[in-house]
C-alpha cells in the first residue's frame, strides 16, 4: 500500500513485509490476470483529489480517470520530511486495475533528480528501468511510497471499498517505490474489508484502518494522509 517513506521505522516493517523463508516469487506466481470488464468501456469518470500527506509533511494532488475497470492518472507532490523534494507522477492500468506502467520523477533534496519507470508485461512480467525484475512476478499493482493513489488499485479490484460487512484477509505481493530515493522492491501487504468502506491494511508491524469513497479513493488514512478536495476533474486529455 502506498504508505511509507523509506526511511524510519515504519519502512523497516513495510519492508519485512516478508515471512521468514518465504518465497514471494512462489506464492504468487500463480496470480490469475483480470478478465476484462467491457462493460461501460465507453463510460470515463474523471476524478481529482488533494490529501495532506502527514507523514511527509507535504501535499499530494492527482488527476485521473476511470474508463470500465481501468485508471489513467498524474500526480504532484511535494513532502518536507527527507526533503524538501517533488515528485511527479503518471500511471496506467488494464484491464482489473492491474499496473501497466508506473513513471516516477523525483526533485531534490538540493538539486539531484531521479526517475524510474515500472513497466508489468502481458505475461505478467515486470521490468524497471528496462531490467527484468523476476522477485516482482506475482505483482499485480505498483505502490508508490506515500501516495494514497495506489491504494485504489487492489480495492476497486476486488470492491473492498463496497462490502457491507467484515470479509476475509487478501494478501498481495506489490512492486513497492520508496520516496525520495525512487529505489523498487518487493512488499507483500494485507487488505481486510471492514465494512463501510473501511478497509485494515497490514505490512509487517504496521497497520491502518483506512476510510474510502465510493470510487475506492482513500478519504482518511491515519498515520499516512487525510483527503482536503475532491471533485469531478474537468475536460479531456
Amino acid at each position: 500500500m502506498a504508505v511509507l517513506a523509506r526511511s524510519g521505522l515504519l519502512a523497516q516493517a513495510h519492508v519485512r513485509g516478508f515471512d521468514a523463508g518465504w518465497t514471494p516469487i512462489d506464492a504468487f506466481r500463480g496470480a490469475r490476470e483480470p478478465v476484462a470488464d467491457d462493460r461501460a468501456m465507453t463510460d470515463t469518470e474523471r476524478f481529482t483529489r488533494t490529501w495532506h500527506v502527514s507523514a511527509g509533511r507535504g501535499y499530494d494532488t492527482a488527476w485521473g480517470e476511470f474508463t470500465g475497470d481501468r485508471m489513467r492518472a498524474r500526480g504532484r507532490a511535494m513532502a518536507l520530511e527527507g526533503g524538501p523534494y517533488w515528485v511527479a507522477y503518471g500511471l496506467e492500468t488494464g484491464p482489473g486495475h492491474v499496473t501497466r506502467v508506473l513513471r516516477v520523477t523525483v526533485d531534490g533534496p538540493g538539486y539531484g533528480t531521479r526517475a524510474v519507470e515500472l513497466l508489468r508485461g502481458e505475461q505478467g512480467r515486470w521490468t524497471v528501468d528496462g531490467q527484468e525484475r523476476g522477485d516482482l512476478d506475482g505483482a499485480l499493482d505498483c505502490d508508490l511510497g506515500l501516495c494514497p493513489l495506489t491504494n485504489t488499485l487492489p480495492v476497486r479490484r476486488h470492491g473492498l471499498h463496497l462490502a457491507r460487512e467484515a470479509g476475509p484477509a487478501m494478501r498481495f505481493l506489490m512492486a513497492w517505490v520508496s520516496v525520495p530515493d525512487l529505489a523498487v522492491t518487493a512488499s507483500v501487504q494485507t487488505y481486510t474489508p471492514l465494512g463501510a468502506g473501511r478497509v485494515r491494511y497490514a505490512s509487517g508491524s504496521f497497520s491502518s484502518e483506512v476510510s474510502f469513497d465510493g470510487d475506492g479513493l482513500v478519504r482518511d488514512y491515519p498515520g499516512l494522509a487525510e483527503e482536503v478536495a475532491a471533485g469531478r476533474a474537468e475536460g479531456g486529455g
